[in-house]
């Protein structure tokens, strides 16, 4: 009875160890980064904040973010009129030229068209 009672035990514990190391295997491995067929990406983070910029290494567990921008809005006081305007980040008091995101802040990433008013803006902001 001891000897089966141990033999249980083995197996169990063999069980557990080839379930744990297959499960911490998929942790580690290397997955190819998705490459992107516009300039720009427009990516949202889990804190609800919009930027638009050169996302590297998507889909790995290090996304940089390069020549980043970001919309802000500014309500004209005379007017009461509120108007969207584009943001080159840099120009904030740590000057920042990239962002290293967390993978799981990332909701979703979207291509900027080539042709949107954002594209436009960023090209405008380049001159």
């Amino acid at each position: 009875m001891k000897k089966l009672r141990t033999l249980s035990v083995r197996s169990i514990l063999i069980a557990v160890t080839t379930v744990l190391v297959f499960s911490l295997a998929g942790c580690f491995r290397h997955e190819e980064s998705v490459k992107f067929d516009t300039p720009y990406q427009a990516v949202l983070l889990a804190n609800g904040s919009v930027y638009f910029g050169h996302l590297n290494d998507y889909g790995s567990h290090r996304p940089v973010l390069t020549d980043v921008f970001y919309i802000v809005s500014q309500t004209d006081p005379s007017t009461k009129e509120t108007k969207n305007v584009l943001v080159k980040r840099g120009k904030e008091l740590h000057a920042p030229d990239r962002m290293y995101l967390t993978p799981t802040a990332i909701i979703f990433v979207e291509p900027v068209g080539k042709d949107s008013k954002v594209a436009q803006l960023i090209a405008q902001a380049e001159h």
